[in-house]
């Protein structure tokens, strides 16, 4: 027996070397990374989750939701996957399938679920995507955030920026949905505590004439403004539209008068809806439109299609207005954030928008910037890369343009003054902006030229109807082919949306630039 036990022992220790040997052939697995945690936001607590980045994809343990959200997991051994149960209603998942059964229903997950160890970790868009229909509280995800919000609750969105160093200093905080806010003036201090439950925060400032700091408060619903020492009595004035609360701020230097030296702070109620029938449009009525701003203050980011127009699909299921609503959530991030521009999305969720919606709610927000956002698709696989189009006018769209350069309507103002305005029709809107859409367009193709492949024909002009409407200078940018298999994949990847956004961002840095420039 001993000569047998030992063959057998030998066997054993040569099957595992081959083993190790084969995996190292084949390459370790991917290495894991821990990354910021998301915090759960829920109506009793405030909890960090923690999540790891593996092959490029971020992941969350099963056994940390399970803790947090109340599910249970059972492993069923014999068939090697696990069993994600919520009350009555279960979720089967197996290792390496990026996909998962919701009470018998398929859907597909942005990366494979993935066994390590005794752990079962799952990508976050697990959580909207199978764990959210059979939960009974609604799963907000805002990954950029690094937010997880259980349940209804007010969590606005809240952008700070400073418009002016002063004296006086000016600072306006923005907060999307509006919600109501209440200040106090308090030991060099401003605080700010709104009628939430917590705040989204987009706040990057630092030190600027004398406010000092924009942070966070002490709880979940302030925020502090730290004033500097040489400053005066500030002011805050906070007015509401249908679509935000801004509160803006003036510190002035001690003793200044601060009504004669501060501007005037107003926010204007949004515009009468404009007509967007197909019969309105045909029948040639003239619609007063603003002229355009000067310097960039508000963008709106348009994601394409949405609701039951999925726009086009890849092979793999992928849906261009599922690609499209997370890029320009991505592109709004950056934005706010970097730039302190107000951003505007003509869809934030998954819903029909007709394209002179689209165009209508950008003139109504008397919006600086329009960018369309989309995915291409084509009958040869073989056909990928990014493409920018731009405004295309027939000769009735010249002919507008020309009248909208040379004609103007004065209308009276306060004061016994009048102000020139285009008044030309809505579906010719974009006439007068044509060329600066040009120069938006090559800035466009310069930056995403440097970052992702481009089509063989980069740059083109279309009569697109999601551009002609739009009163601000406008470009649609068609992002990469669904069609193509490997830019399908890669418009997947939480990296490749990324750096369509910071290219688009990039472009939009520099046309701000431009603009500032030309005004000088």
């Amino acid at each position: 027996m001993e000569p047998l036990r030992a063959t057998a022992t030998s066997t054993i220790a040569l099957s595992l070397l081959l083993l190790a040997a084969l995996l190292r052939a084949q390459g370790a697995p991917p290495a894991a990374t821990p990354a910021i945690p998301l915090m759960l936001i829920s109506r009793d607590a405030r909890r960090p989750v923690p999540t790891t980045i593996v092959g490029g994809q971020e992941l969350v343990a099963l056994d940390d939701i399970a803790t947090l959200l109340g599910v249970s997991l059972r492993e069923d051994a014999a068939a090697g996957g696990i069993t994600v149960t919520y009350r009555t209603r279960s979720i089967a998942l197996s290792p390496d399938q990026a996909m998962a059964s919701v009470a018998g229903r398929v859907v597909a997950l942005p990366s494979p679920v993935r066994r390590n160890g005794r752990r079962w970790l799952v990508p976050l868009d697990f959580l909207t995507r199978a764990l959210a229909p059979i939960y009974d509280q609604k799963i907000d995800l805002r990954r950029a955030s690094r937010l997880l919000i259980l349940g209804e609750l007010r969590v606005p969105r809240v952008v700070g920026r400073i418009d002016a160093t002063g004296p006086p200093t000016r600072a306006t905080i923005e907060i999307t949905p509006p919600a109501g806010v209440t200040s106090s003036v308090e030991a060099g201090r401003i605080l700010l505590r709104l009628d939430v439950e917590a705040l989204d925060m987009a706040l990057q400032l630092g030190s600027a004439g004398l406010i000092d700091q924009i942070r966070a408060g002490d709880q979940p619903n302030t925020l502090a403004i730290f004033l500097n020492s040489r400053s005066g009595t500030p002011r805050v004035v906070t007015s509401s539209t249908a679509d935000l609360t801004r509160v803006v701020i003036d510190v002035p230097a001690p003793n200044a008068p601060l009504d004669a030296a501060a501007p005037s702070t107003s926010v204007a109620p949004p515009a009468a809806a404009a007509s967007t029938s197909a019969a309105a449009t045909a029948a040639a009525a003239r619609s007063v439109l603003p002229p355009p701003r000067t310097g960039l203050q508000t963008i709106v980011i348009d994601p394409g299609h949405g609701g039951t127009d999925v726009g086009a699909r890849g092979a793999a299921g992928t849906e261009e207005k599922a690609i499209t609503l997370e890029v320009a959530r991505r592109l709004r991030t950056l934005i706010e954030s970097r730039l302190g521009i107000r951003v505007i999305l003509t869809r934030d969720d998954d819903r029909a928008v007709t394209p002179d919606e689209r165009a209508a709610l950008a003139n109504n927000r008397k919006a600086d910037l329009f960018l369309s956002l989309h995915a291409n698709a084509a009958s040869s696989p073989t056909v990928a890369g990014a493409e920018v189009f731009h405004l295309l006018l027939d000769r009735e769209g010249e002919d507008a343009r020309r009248r909208a350069e040379a004609d103007a309507v004065s209308l009276p103002v306060v004061g016994g003054t009048a102000r020139a305005i285009e008044a030309i029709r809505w579906d010719l809107a974009q006439a007068s902006h044509v060329e600066v859409s040009a120069m938006l367009a090559g800035l466009l193709v310069d930056e995403l030229g440097a970052h992702v492949p481009m089509g063989p024909r980069p740059r083109q002009q279309a009569p697109l109807r999601v551009l002609v409407g739009a009163n601000m200078p406008a470009a649609l940018i068609e992002m990469a082919y669904l069609t193509n298999p490997e830019q399908e994949k890669a418009l997947q990847s939480d990296d490749f949306q990324s750096l369509l956004a910071q290219s688009i961002f990039d472009a939009i840095t520099r046309y701000r630039a431009t603009l500032e420039g030309s005004l000088q």
